[in-house]
């Protein structure tokens, strides 16, 4: 109202009693900004799970699709080749040699003087059996270059400097190998190739009748053997086997990271879930966290967890049988070595309970976070929904609560006025009573 009401006639403060009375008017909205801030921080923790639990869900659907476990990793007897794969590889060898690197064509041209500059109006490069016709806006070395460089005839150019204020310039093909293959020409220049267009070749069964080339323009051979590509570092005087056999190291990384991922999840509501002690100057506090208590988020935990250890296999064996156990604490543990030991020994059945695990963690942790029907997605919608339902209810009562104030500022702005027109007239009365006073005295 931009007045101050404090001592008007009174003398009370009565900012300070307005302020009073709003504080106890306030409580049932200030409890309502602790509960949406309650809540608010309860649908922040449930993200948190959701992003986690939905992170597994991915994951597990990954390994648990047909194949996923099918893994073969490959390698080569010598460094001189290096081997990689792709998820349809399959067990194999064959020896090969590598008899020729792929070469990309680089040729140049005689010194040219800057100065002088390029001698010639017109170029011609051949390039995949089609004549380009360069045509230098100048003599500008730098002019041929960008020529050559807008062609589109798969060669770039370059100005290379040679000392003594002359330069050589210098066209490479863009592809290597002999698809890349070109030829420049102009009236009376000599071009030379330091290096020509040439295929990598390798040997299959080298030394043997059945002795085949088999030519890449790079130095990688995609697909030498199903999913399985090499590629050449350098020529090789002796064969090199390639052998791809199954990739225990994969399948196991594949077991460990989905327990790790179950763990995540286990760890965060562990964490909380914990009740918690701390003790000051004004003695000892217990809380308990922010999940205590609550069922879905108890629920969820408990479906991965069992999902992640019910026995698995026909007929049904425990899954600490391959490594897999739970630990006193509700964790779950990965045994590597008696991981391995069981995929020695049977290595389908071990990857199919790896996967049977995995499609059942998938399935539990799904049906959590789906992202139109999962239990914790509809909780933190439900919740979010109560937060701005509160948020409504919390500014009604800003609207409310300024009424209050202001009514009562005008109550009290109404006694202090009343109260200052009761004492005017105190002080008139007694100033008549005063003056009829000194009349009677005078008589």
């Amino acid at each position: 109202m931009g007045i101050s009401l404090d001592g008007l006639a009174s003398g009370l403060d009565t900012t300070a009693l307005i302020a009073s009375v709003m504080q106890v008017e306030a409580i049932p909205q200030t409890l309502l900004k602790n509960k949406s801030s309650d809540i608010q921080s309860m649908v922040s923790a449930l993200q948190g799970l959701n992003s986690k639990v939905a992170a597994l869900a991915t994951q597990a659907t990954a390994a648990a699709k047909p194949g996923a476990t099918d893994l073969y990793a490959a390698t080569t007897s010598s460094d001189k080749v290096a081997a990689t794969t792709t998820s349809t590889a399959k067990a194999g060898s064959i020896d090969f040699q590598v008899t020729q690197l792929a070469q990309t064509q680089v040729t140049v041209t005689p010194k040219v003087n800057a100065v002088v500059g390029w001698p010639y109006t017109t170029m011609t490069i051949n390039s995949g059996g089609k004549d380009y016709t360069i045509e230098p806006l100048g003599s500008n070395l730098d002019d041929v270059v960008n020529a050559v460089n807008a062609a589109g005839a798969g060669v770039t150019a370059s100005k290379v400097s040679v000392g003594g204020g002359e330069f050589r310039l210098q066209f490479a093909a863009t592809k290597s190998g002999s698809a890349g293959a070109f030829t420049i020409s102009d009236a009376g220049t000599a071009f030379t190739d330091v290096k020509t267009a040439q295929d990598a070749e390798i040997a299959l069964w080298p030394g043997t009748s059945a002795a085949q080339t088999v030519k890449s323009s790079t130095n990688t051979f995609t697909e030498l053997l199903p999913g399985v590509s090499i590629t050449a570092k350098e020529v090789t005087s002796a064969p090199v086997t390639l052998t791809v056999a199954r990739d225990d190291a994969g399948i196991t990384k594949l077991a460990s990271d989905l327990v790790s991922g179950a763990n995540g999840i286990f760890s965060l509501v562990a964490s909380k879930t914990a009740v918690s002690t701390t003790t000051n100057t004004s003695g000892t506090t217990t809380s308990a966290g922010i999940f205590a208590g609550d069922s879905t988020v108890r629920s969820v935990n408990q479906s991965i967890l069992s999902a992640a250890s019910l026995p698995v296999g026909t007929p049904p064996r425990s899954p600490s049988e391959i490594g897999i156990s739970i630990t006193k604490t509700g964790a779950m543990e990965f045994d590597a070595t008696k991981f391995a030991a069981a995929l020695a020994a049977d290595p389908a059945g071990t990857a199919a309970k790896v996967q049977e695990i995995a499609g059942r963690i998938a399935t539990a942790a799904t049906a959590a976070s789906d992202k139109y029907t999962g239990t914790l997605t509809t909780t933190i919608t439900g919740q979010q929904s109560e937060v701005r339902d509160l948020a409504d209810r919390i500014s009604d009562w800003d609207t409310r609560l300024a009424s209050r104030k202001a009514t009562l500022q005008r109550t009290y702005s109404g006694l202090e006025v009343a109260l200052s027109n009761m004492k005017a007239q105190q002080s008139w009365l007694t100033s008549q009573l005063s003056g009829l006073s000194s009349g009677s005295s005078s008589s």
